[in-house]
Order: structure tokens, then C-alpha cells, then sequence
């Protein structure tokens, strides 16, 4: 499959090639540990339900088992950043999702709350290192004109592997006393299918260029273009910066803004979906499982719709747009949900759902366009690192919030947050839609 017209011979650009097999390949191999991500965190919350008696769970090992991947996505994040920029990505991006998968199967074994609370923390902790060096190497893989809608694939895979979850819980409950292990253990099959994806996918030729490595750089671009196909162009890195240099004046309101749109976008997703069910209960609404099924449907049609608008309309409108009108909807719903009836509420709740799902196609493809090559991995580790701090005290938080002050307080402590997160990207966001990843490394 290609897109390009250009006659053979002609000098083509890394940047500015054609969509090809491998990008699409490079791409959907991606996407494994997005949809693993997805799939854990929805299926959690069903397992502790189901295993509450198997495992003897007291209220505190459910909070613990809860926050468990995410505590363990926000030190891989945090830890692979630099290693990934160090040493390259491709090694880890090879194998992460075979280690994945081991441990995705020994769940099905576990004989106590201990077990399970270790092999939760290694799943989000090798999950973390996969969102640190697949948003980098697919992003430095793909042509500029096709980023954003390649990127948009791992959201969409990310919701996918919620809303499976969401469909397993659903198929497999009631389905004998082991019901919980196969919930659990059937992550590791998209994760092997994955890992198959992933042999012989080649080393960033951007990062290779930034290791005084331009011969490979050159053999990778031919191989996957053609004979005529021009590496990038920026020269080595003559330093090796570290960490901190994210939070040095050049780079920390980038880093700021990586973060926190980040954070202000997962705060209200976690929360409202992870207790969606008890806050359209609190709102009138009698059918939880219906409203619980509505809500992912309009999950996954979002992210789908996000993908399909990415490229066509600058990042910062994307950012501030989806903002604003998810803060709207979530204020509408505050505001007119409760004693208007099942209908308003479901409808403003899943045109919440599709606003903030489309929007979460920015975490894939705005965080890598903000740094250059040999601090990418390191920035898209920040970035991750804070939105699962966010999404962990979402979770926590609301409902406490909610039996403390009440609904309305909860949704509109959301809202806030929402239009913080428009502040936010109106003041600092930078546009990267048409910015050079070559361009920006040779600034440096």
C-alpha cells in the first residue's frame, strides 16, 4: 500500500513519505500495549467485584488492587523515559508484550490478595515502559502528513480494550467460581498477537541520526522507502542531555503543558467512568448496566470520530475545543441531570463520553510532537507519569467527594478541572500539527 505519485528515482524525504504497509504495520504493533491498558483498567473493577470472596478482600486491598497498574504505569513511564532515550526503543518496544503476557497468565493462578497486588504492579510497570516507547517510535516512524491520524489508531485501541473489557466482564460473570481468572488472564491473547506484530520492526532512524549512527539511519529509511528515500537530517547530538533538562527554560512549559492537559483530561475520564454506573444512579437513572453500556459504546464512537478529525484541524483548537465543550456538557449535566428524568442525563453523560474520548486522541499525538528526539521518550514519560497520578486520585477522590457533598459537587469539581485544562492550553499550548520532527531536533 502506498499513497505516493512520485515518479521512481525521486528524492523523498523521511518526513514527507507516503503511507505505507510498514507504517500501518509499525502502527497497529503500537497499539498492543494501549489496548492492554484499556483492558485492565476496565476489567478491574469487575474481577475485585467477583473475587471479593476468593480472596478475602477488605475495602482496603480493593483501593489497592484498584490503583495498582496505575501506580506501577507511573514508574515504568517515569524509568523508561530516559533508558528508551539512552539506549534507543525498539529493544524494549520487542519484547515488553511478551512479558505482558506472562503475566497476564500467571493472574489466572494467584491464591491471595498479595499475589495479585505484585503482578498488578509489574503489568502497569512494563505497560508504562510500552506507552513511553511506542508513542515515541511510532511517532518517529510515520510520515507528518498521516502523524496524527497513526497516533489516533493507539487511542482507539485504548478504548477498544476498555469497552472488550467492559464486554467479557458482562459475558463471563456468573459463569462458575474461576470466572475472575480468565477475566484476567485473557489479556495475555491480544498481547502475544501483538508481540508477533512487533519482530523486525527497525530502530528509530531519528533517533539513530541523534547517535551519530546516520549509516543505519540511512539503511532503515531505504528499507522501509526505497533507494531514493533521504534520511533525516538533523545532526548528532554533540551532548547527551539528561532528565532535568525537561524543566530547563526551553522546555518547561512544554513539559507543563504535556502534563497538564493530560491530567485535566484523565481526572473527569477515570472518574466518571469508572463510577458511571453510581452517578447515573445518583442522577435518576435505574438502568446502571444499560447506561454503563451506553457510555462505552459512545467511548469507543468518540475515539473513532477524534481519529478521523485529528488532521484536519490544528492541535491547539482540538485541545481548547474539547475543553470547553466537555466542560459545558459536564456542567449541563450538573446542573439539569438529576429529577429531569432517565433521558437528559444519559444523553448529556454519553455526549460527554464522545467529546472527552475523542479528545483523548491528543495524549497520543500531542505529547510526542512536543520534544525533540533525544528528550521525547523522556517528555512522553512525564506526561504519562502525571496523568496517572491524576487518574489515581480521580478514582479515589470522587467517590469520597460524592458521599461527602454530594453528586453535584463531585461533577462540578470535574468541571473545573475541564475548564483549567482550556486555561491551560490557551495560554501555553504550542501548535506542532505541521512542525518538522527533523526541524525541531536541528534547533537544538
Amino acid at each position: 500500500m502506498t499513497t505516493d505519485s512520485r515518479s521512481p528515482g525521486t528524492a523523498l524525504a523521511h518526513e514527507d513519505a507516503p503511507l505505507t504497509r510498514f507504517h500501518l504495520r509499525v502502527t497497529v504493533a503500537g497499539t498492543g500495549g494501549q489496548f492492554s491498558d484499556g483492558f485492565i483498567l476496565g476489567i478491574i473493577g469487575i474481577v475485585i467485584t467477583a473475587a471479593t470472596k476468593d480472596l478475602a478482600l477488605t475495602p482496603l486491598w480493593v483501593g489497592l488492587l484498584g490503583a495498582a497498574a496505575l501506580v506501577g504505569l507511573f514508574f515504568g513511564a517515569v524509568i523508561t523515559g530516559p533508558i528508551a532515550d539512552r539506549v534507543g526503543r525498539r529493544h524494549i518496544f520487542a519484547w515488553d508484550m511478551l512479558a505482558f503476557a506472562g503475566l497476564s497468565l500467571a493472574q489466572f493462578f494467584v491464591q491471595n490478595a498479595e499475589q495479585l497486588l505484585v503482578l498488578r504492579l509489574l503489568l502497569g510497570l512494563v505497560l508504562g515502559a510500552d506507552y513511553v516507547v511506542s508513542k515515541s517510535l511510532v511517532t518517529e516512524h510515520a510520515p507528518r502528513a498521516f502523524r496524527g491520524r497513526l497516533m489516533s489508531l493507539l487511542a482507539v485501541a485504548w478504548a477498544a480494550g476498555y469497552v472488550f473489557a467492559y464486554l467479557v466482564g458482562f459475558l463471563l460473570t456468573g459463569h462458575g467460581d474461576d470466572a475472575w481468572r480468565y477475566m484476567l488472564a485473557i489479556s495475555a491473547v491480544p498481547a502475544l498477537l501483538v508481540f508477533a506484530f512487533r519482530t523486525g520492526i527497525p530502530e528509530s532512524p531519528l533517533w539513530l541520526v541523534q547517535h551519530g549512527r546516520e549509516e543505519e539511519a540511512a539503511a532503515v529509511v531505504r528499507r522501509i522507502l526505497g533507494p531514493a528515500a533521504v534520511p533525516p537530517t538533523a545532526a548528532p547530538a554533540t551532548s547527551r542531555r539528561g532528565f532535568r533538562t525537561l524543566f530547563s527554560p526551553a522546555y518547561r512549559r512544554r513539559t507543563a503543558v504535556g502534563a497538564l492537559f493530560y491530567v485535566c483530561q484523565v481526572v473527569p475520564f477515570f472518574a466518571l467512568g469508572t463510577f458511571s454506573s453510581q452517578v447515573m444512579e445518583a442522577l435518576g437513572v435505574t438502568s446502571k448496566l444499560g447506561a454503563g453500556a451506553l457510555y462505552n459504546v459512545f467511548l469507543l464512537a468518540g475515539a473513532v470520530f477524534g481519529l478521523l478529525i485529528i488532521d484536519r484541524i490544528s492541535r491547539r483548537r482540538f485541545l481548547i475545543g474539547t475543553f470547553v465543550i466537555g466542560g459545558v456538557l459536564l456542567a449541563a449535566l450538573t446542573a439539569f441531570g438529576a429529577g429531569s428524568g432517565p433521558v437528559v442525563p444519559v444523553a448529556l453523560f454519553t455526549a460527554f463520553a464522545f467529546v472527552l474520548s475523542a479528545a483523548v486522541n491528543l495524549e497520543f499525538v500531542y505529547p510526542p510532537e512536543l520534544f525533540p528526539t533525544d528528550l521525547r521518550a523522556s517528555g512522553v514519560g512525564v506526561a504519562v507519569a502525571a496523568s496517572r497520578i491524576g487518574s489515581a486520585a480521580s478514582t479515589f477522590l470522587l467517590p469520597v467527594v460524592e458521599d461527602s457533598y454530594g453528586t453535584t459537587a463531585a461533577l462540578g469539581g470535574c468541571v473545573v478541572i475541564l475548564l483549567l485544562g482550556a486555561l491551560v492550553c490557551w495560554a501555553w499550548a504550542p501548535e506542532t500539527s505541521r512542525e518538522s520532527l527533523d526541524s525541531l531536533d536541528a534547533r537544538d
